[in-house]
C-alpha cells in the first residue's frame, strides 16, 4: 500500500547552509499529524517543499506514489495549503475568491460551482458567500482560507498555524473544522501551541536543526519522559528523613494538606513499597499518584538533546 505522503531523504540549503538534511517520514492514513519544531528548525522549508513552492536541493516527495519532480502539476492537484498568513484577496467576495482558487488549481470549469458550494457548506460560511472578504471577522477569514485549501479535494492538506490570532471561541470552531476535514484526508498541522497538537493529532513529527528527531504516535511522544515524581497524602505524615531512607527516593518536598512530593529514580515497584510501608507503620495513606510529563517537557527535552549534540 502506497503512503499518502512520503518524504524521502529531503535536503535543502540556502547558499552554503543546509536548512534541512535528510528528512524522512511517511503519512499512511487520514487524520491529523502534528509538525513540531523550534523557530528556525526547518519546518517552513519542509512544508514549502511538500507544497511545491520551493524546489529541494536533494530528495523526493510523493503523494500516493506520484512524485513531485516527475509531474509537478498532477502532484500539486493532490495538495492543499494554508500558510500562516492566509493568501486572501480582500476586495473579492468569498465566492469570487473560492472560484479563483479553484481556477488556480486547474479544476474543470463544470466542477467549480459545485466545489465552491461544497466547501462553503463544509466550512459553515455559505451565508457569507456574497460578502467582501475585507468585511469578515478573523475567524471567518480563516474559514475562507481553509475552504480554499480543500476546494480541489486534495489528498493532503498542510495547515501552518491555522488558529493564530483567533479568539478562544474561534479557536474551538477552527479545531472542530480541522477534525472534520481530516476524516477523509491527511492533514499536516504545524503549530507552536502544543495543547492544540495534543487535542488534534494522532501522530507527531518533530524537526530540530534541520533533522527529524521524532516520528511516531502522540502517545509515544508523551511517554518519552518517564514520570519521576509522585504526590502522596498521608494522615500521619512521617519525618522527611524516614521517607528519604526508602530505596530509590532522591528528594522529598513537603506540601500543604498532609501531602508530600517524592522525587525518585524510575522504579516499577516504589509505589507498591510505599503503600506497604504505610500499612505497616500506620502512616494512613489516602492518595498516591505519579506526575506525568507534559508535551512542553518532552519538546524541551528533545530540543535540548539536539542543542547538546550540536555543541559537541
Amino acid at each position: 500500500m502506497q503512503p499518502i505522503l512520503k518524504v524521502d531523504n529531503l535536503s535543502h540549503k540556502y547558499a552554503s547552509n543546509w536548512a534541512i538534511r535528510e528528512i524522512n517520514f511517511e503519512i499512511n492514513d487520514t487524520g491529523v499529524v502534528g509538525l513540531l519544531g523550534s523557530n528556525g528548525a526547518g519546518k517552513s522549508t519542509t512544508m514549502n517543499i511538500i507544497c511545491g513552492t520551493l524546489l529541494q536541493t536533494e530528495g523526493n516527495v510523493s503523494i500516493n506514489g506520484l512524485n513531485m519532480k516527475d509531474d509537478p502539476i498532477a502532484y500539486k492537484k493532490q495538495i492543499g495549503f494554508l500558510p500562516q498568513q492566509a493568501p486572501l484577496y480582500l476586495d473579492f467576495t468569498v465566492q469570487e475568491y473560492l472560484e479563483y482558487a479553484a481556477q488556480l488549481r486547474l479544476m474543470e470549469k463544470r466542477h467549480i460551482k459545485s466545489a465552491v458550494d461544497e466547501v462553503l457548506e463544509k466550512t459553515s460560511i455559505t451565508q457569507m458567500r456574497s460578502r467582501l472578504i475585507k468585511n469578515l471577522s478573523g475567524g471567518y477569514r480563516q474559514r475562507v482560507g481553509i475552504a480554499q485549501s480543500i476546494i480541489n479535494q486534495p489528498k493532503v492538506v498542510i495547515l501552518d498555524e491555522p488558529t493564530n490570532g483567533l479568539d478562544p471561541n474561534q479557536i474551538i470552531e477552527a479545531r472542530k473544522l480541522i477534525k472534520e476535514i481530516a476524516q477523509d484526508r491527511a492533514v499536516l498541522l504545524s503549530s507552536h501551541v502544543l495543547s492544540e497538537i495534543n487535542l488534534l493529532a494522532k501522530e507527531i513529527i518533530m524537526i530540530e536543526a534541520g533533522q527529524v528527531v521524532f516520528a511516531d504516535t502522540l502517545d509515544a511522544f508523551n511517554n518519552i519522559l518517564q514520570p519521576n515524581s509522585m504526590v502522596i497524602r498521608m494522615l500521619h505524615m512521617p519525618a522527611v528523613d524516614e521517607l528519604l531512607a526508602i530505596e530509590d527516593v532522591q528528594k522529598v518536598e513537603l506540601l500543604p494538606d498532609n501531602k508530600c512530593r517524592i522525587y525518585f529514580q524510575p522504579n516499577d515497584d516504589l509505589a507498591e513499597r510505599i503503600v506497604k510501608m504505610s500499612s505497616d507503620k500506620n502512616w494512613r495513606l489516602t492518595d498516591i499518584h505519579t506526575e506525568s510529563s507534559g508535551m512542553d517537557d518532552v519538546f524541551k527535552q528533545l530540543s535540548s538533546n539536539v542543542a547538546s549534540t550540536l555543541q559537541k
